[in-house]
């Protein structure tokens, strides 16, 4: 049977078995636009106050709205306007309101980006990247994190004379669920505050996982540091694999996300009844397949639906490449020696920028081999292929589902069982 995933902007079209397992999304059809849903979750705050009436009775000075960076397909350029027309109804001048691209690690926005992001707001209002590592730009927080840590958040947030952050909640392989508290951490904090945050530590916990908020350290750890510097106000919306809004949730930090992620886990984490010999899986498409780095995700999601010693086949367009410098030289460091990595890492005061998805990495290198995990992309050349610790296939572009289909034919034998992941992580069976 023919099944479309997702894959860079476009999409692919790939042949599976009839008998497949299919894991996809459930959600309910979607509102009829990201602004009316946006609107009407304003106007039914969960465990909060109405938006207009805090903001009238708010601290004074700007009103900062943290936004996700350019990793995160959330479609701001249908629903921010409506949020910024809602601050302003409430009394709040144009150029009092800043909007806060919460990176965390990730690199400053562009100004092509921004637009493709934001929309209009991104020529209409100011617009600052967060930075991890400014210095200046980190204000410390008095007290410490569930875990014990530091915490220094970006100055505009702390600062603020009203926070609102926003977020699209999703199965995360780490933290559970995206939203909600992540705005905050990692979003808006110092490279130190994330360094707890991905560590060897909280990653090498089997909680830390899909779906999994309680006993999670990353959520745990999140959430605590987001409450030492609370918002004010928040927006969450859910979205289906057309990236169109199904729903929002605003209000108290804690019970908006709560709430979401009910809804989420109810619509996108099917639960796995047996696993499957291979496991084909998306990356995600554009923006998050835009680096291995973040096709990771895909590999990781899909665990649970594969039996030990496995095979994934997995793919993304990688159109911007690895990721960082310091995650390419950490992958070309450790090639084929992921066991070697994670135990140099376990070692005290051990610690490499971007080690936590090396370290996801390594769940799916257990799990099949390397020589099971397959990777097909037309973004990235053999020799960048060969040191991701990977089976890697380059490929020229639009060859991807020619490819895929190859290493398909290869693999799957007579009695073999197949599962298939057409949105990768967005839908995280469990």
């Amino acid at each position: 049977m023919q099944i479309s995933f997702l894959c860079g902007r476009d999409g692919i079209e790939l042949e599976v078995p009839r008998d497949a397992i299919v894991y996809e999304s459930c959600f309910p059809e979607p509102a009829p636009s990201a602004a009316e849903a946006v609107l009407d979750a304003l106007q039914r705050p969960l465990g909060s106050a109405q938006l207009d009436d805090l903001l009238r009775g708010s601290r004074g000075g700007d009103v900062v709205v943290v936004v996700s960076d350019i990793t995160r397909p959330i479609p701001y350029a249908r629903f921010l306007p409506t949020l910024l027309a809602q601050i302003e109804a409430a009394g709040v001048a144009q150029e009092a309101i800043l909007i806060l691209i919460a990176t965390g690690m990730h690199r400053p926005s562009t100004p092509a980006e921004r637009e493709e992001m934001l929309g209009p707001p991104a020529g209409q209002y100011r617009v600052a990247d967060h930075r991890a590592d400014d210095d200046e730009g980190l204000v410390e927080l008095p007290g410490k994190s569930w875990a014990g840590s530091r915490v220094r958040l970006d100055r505009h947030y702390v600062e603020a004379g009203f926070r609102l952050v926003t977020g699209l909640v999703e199965p995360h392989f780490m933290a559970g669920f995206s939203g909600g508290r992540k705005a905050v951490c990692p979003g808006l904090a110092s490279l130190e505050t994330i360094r707890q945050f991905h560590g060897e530590a909280f990653l090498g916990n089997p909680l830390a996982c899909n779906a999994r908020l309680a006993g999670n350290p990353c959520h745990e750890e999140s959430l605590s540091i987001a409450r030492m510097a609370r918002p004010d106000f928040s927006l969450n919306v859910v979205q289906n694999r057309d990236r169109q809004v199904v729903r929002a949730f605003a209000g108290d930090l804690d019970a908006a996300h709560e709430r979401a992620c009910e809804f989420v886990r109810s619509c996108a984490c099917p639960r796995v009844e047996r696993e499957a010999d291979v496991v084909v899986t998306s990356s995600g498409g554009y923006p998050l397949d835009a680096t291995f780095y973040q096709g990771v995700k895909g590999m990781v999601s899909c665990l649970p639906a594969v039996r030990e010693g496995g095979v994934i086949v997995s793919f993304g367009g990688c159109s911007e490449g690895i990721g960082s410098a310091e995650y390419a030289g950490l992958m070309r460091q450790y090639s084929g020696r992921w066991q070697e990595f994670l135990s140099d890492i376990r070692k005290p005061g051990v610690f490499i920028r971007d080690q936590w998805e090396l370290q996801m990495q390594a769940r799916a290198l257990a799990r099949v081999s390397q020589q099971n995990l397959h990777f097909v992309t037309d973004g990235l050349a053999d020799e960048e292929l060969q040191y991701l610790s990977v089976n890697g296939h380059a490929v020229q572009p639009g060859e991807v589902a020619g490819q895929v289909q190859e290493v398909l034919e290869e693999i799957v034998a007579d009695g073999m069982t197949v599962a298939v992941l057409p949105e990768g992580p967005y839908c995280a069976p469990v």
